[in-house]
């Protein structure tokens, strides 16, 4: 019975999910096939070392070349065209009307170059935003500048060496990093010249004061920390964390990537938090994948403020809007003033919710989560029972107990029903992670489909295990050597490769 339940369901998925099954069949080409509506163009002779014809390239009508890049755009996911479960990385919906707005020709067509006195709408904007994040977290400063989460990550652990170095504090020279942060904590430490210093989380997933004492010592500079963290469960000590650093003159940053479970719930200031990036494009819904655009505004408590990020955007007393320099900032991370169409989404983003829908939000994200939890927990090893908030952390301990089938193995038969794969093998701390955030954009409906191919992968894995060891088998490119084809990529075409 539950065999064919689950069967009829995912039968519906297969019927609703049309993959392209030929995509990498070759295109038919005719000599003499061509496209007559080309405008002929006008460009300079080519440099001698170019080469003035591919060998053997097909020839091909207007058409098939359209159908033929149609093809391939079909083999990239989407939130667009399907749910993206991808932990810690809050891949949630971006709203229409802001992409109107942010095209808007009246921005759009800004320069960075042009006078204040031109662009006192683009301005106030930035303006708006740096105090809605101020707001919204209880700090008292926000520099937009910094392009995205690492960057802004960067500048917040230069600020706090900047801190140390104006008290002249030589001797802090450690960064305190928990085994279950984000993988690029401990990298930005020490591109900041620190020392690193890791914390061990304990039974229940998290760091404890006590596990903080024994690391500490007066070379600590201060602790990167994220909360929630990576297991998706919230630092419960982490205002007497706090406390207890500053009575040691170090400093607390926290990682900003997972805040979209704590909008309208938490107060960061409160927390004891000196400085944290907020990812736009995660909490905010701004665009996200692809290599970019970014932004990671970086928020700070009173102790940083002299050290932000330059220029920031302040309103003077007749109500007109400037750039001003901070003295003792940490200086510029990129060119400009940030990415300004990102800053437009991301302000219509929380002007057309408000307070009280933005901590709605929070909450749905974090019930989805944990109804995700609650219909897996039977077919999948849960490592942590400790109550978890945006996103739930399984292992594949039970599949490779019973037939061999990997983390690994189990993301790839995910794509064969369009889903686009969990986290995995994230956080190090759970060995054969699999890591599921379905933010607030999922509905009950589409969350129970995913639940139901959940469950039809697990017991695949033990009735029928070579299934899910040879996904995917409905994408257009079937399993890779992952491995070669990112130490050997193809990067030119080749007959021998269409």
């Amino acid at each position: 019975m539950y065999e064919g339940c689950v069967m009829s369901v995912v039968t519906e998925i297969q019927r609703a999910f049309h993959p392209v099954t030929d995509l990498l069949e070759k295109t038919h080409a005719v000599k003499g096939r061509v496209n007559e509506y080309l405008p002929a163009v006008n460009l300079p002779e080519a440099p001698a070392w170019t080469r003035k014809q591919i060998s053997n390239f097909p020839q091909l009508s207007e058409f098939e070349v359209l159908r033929h890049f149609t093809k391939l755009s079909q083999l990239n996911h989407s939130i667009d065209g399907g749910m993206y479960p991808l932990g810690s990385c809050t891949m949630k919906y971006n709203p229409r009307i802001n992409e109107e707005v942010a095209g808007m020709q009246r921005f759009s067509y800004m320069h960075p170059y042009m006078p204040e006195v031109d662009v006192q709408g683009s301005l106030e904007v930035m303006y708006l935003l740096q105090e809605a994040l101020k707001e919204i977290t209880g700090m008292k400063g926000c520099s937009l500048h910094p392009a995205a989460g690492a960057q802004g990550e960067l500048a917040g652990v230069k600020m706090i060496r900047k801190y140390h170095q104006i008290k002249n504090n030589t001797h802090k020279t450690v960064i305190l990093v928990p085994d279950s942060a984000h993988g690029t904590n401990p990298a930005t430490a020490a591109l900041s010249g620190f020392t690193v210093r890791t914390l061990t989380s304990n039974e229940h997933g998290i760091i404890t004061l006590n596990e903080l004492k024994s690391k500490m010592d007066e070379t600590v500079a201060g602790l990167m920390i994220t909360v929630p963290n990576t297991l998706g469960i919230f630092e419960k000590e982490i205002k007497e964390i706090a406390d207890f650093l500053h009575a040691q003159d170090a400093l607390l940053y926290c990682d900003g990537a997972n805040l979209n479970a704590m909008v309208g719930q938490v107060h960061i200031y409160n927390m004891g938090v000196d400085v944290m990036h907020i990812n736009l494009h995660k909490t905010f819904s701004t665009p996200h994948g692809g290599g970019g655009p970014g932004s990671g505004p970086v928020v700070v408590s009173e102790r940083l403020l002299p050290f932000l990020p330059t220029p920031q955007v302040v309103q003077k007393s007749d109500g007109t809007f400037e750039l001003q320099h901070v003295e003792q900032t940490v200086g510029k991370y990129r060119g400009f003033y940030g990415n300004f169409g990102m800053f437009i989404r991301a302000l219509c983003y929380i002007y057309a919710f408000g307070k009280e829908k933005l901590s709605q939000i929070s909450q749905t994200a974090v019930l989805n989560a944990n109804y995700i939890k609650s219909q897996l927990r039977d077919s999948y090893d849960l490592p942590f029972e400790s109550k978890t908030l945006h996103e739930a952390v399984f292992t594949d301990r039970w599949q490779q107990k019973t037939s061999k089938v990997k983390t690994h193995d189990i993301a790839k038969r995910l794509m064969d029903f369009g889903y686009h794969p969990p986290t995995v093998y994230f956080p190090l701390v759970v060995e054969g992670a699999l890591m599921i955030e379905p933010t607030e954009s999922e509905s009950k409906t589409e969350l129970d489909r995913f639940i139901q191919v959940m469950k039809q992968v697990a017991h695949e894995a033990k009735e029928t295990p070579e299934v899910v060891k040879t996904a995917p088998h409905r994408t257009g490119i079937k399993r890779l050597n992952e491995t070669q084809a990112a130490r050997n990529p193809v990067l030119t075409w080749n007959q021998n490769h269409s």
